[in-house]
């Protein structure tokens, strides 16, 4: 645990557990969101096909909508706990190592 302390410049044990706690909470509300918004903008199950190809695609593009939400409700849920600094330097750097680097001009 001090590794990961060390690695990404912590202080307390009390910080670590908040931001344990905004990982799990943005994980789970960022699935749980995907479904509506789908059904917003009426992509329902129903829409595609019936068997393994409509499911695979309605899922597939479920599991792609989840992606950004889960960035943005990473920073909502971080800026709320009062750990917007970390989370921020999170993304930046899971986005950069992702290809995405130019999203953000330094």
């Amino acid at each position: 645990m001090e590794k990961l302390k060390k690695k990404w410049g912590i202080e307390s044990n009390w910080q670590m557990v908040i931001i344990f706690m905004v990982f799990a909470i943005t994980g789970s509300s960022s699935v749980y969101v995907a479904k509506p918004f789908l059904e917003l903008i009426n992509v329902t199950r129903e829409t595609f096909a019936e068997g393994f190809w409509g499911g695979f695609l309605y899922y597939t593009l479920r599991l792609i909508l989840i992606f950004p939400f889960y960035q943005v409700l990473l920073l909502l849920f971080g800026f709320i706990f009062g750990q917007f600094k970390f989370f921020w330097n999170f993304e930046k750097k899971m986005l950069s190592r992702m290809g995405l680097k130019f999203l953000f001009k330094e």
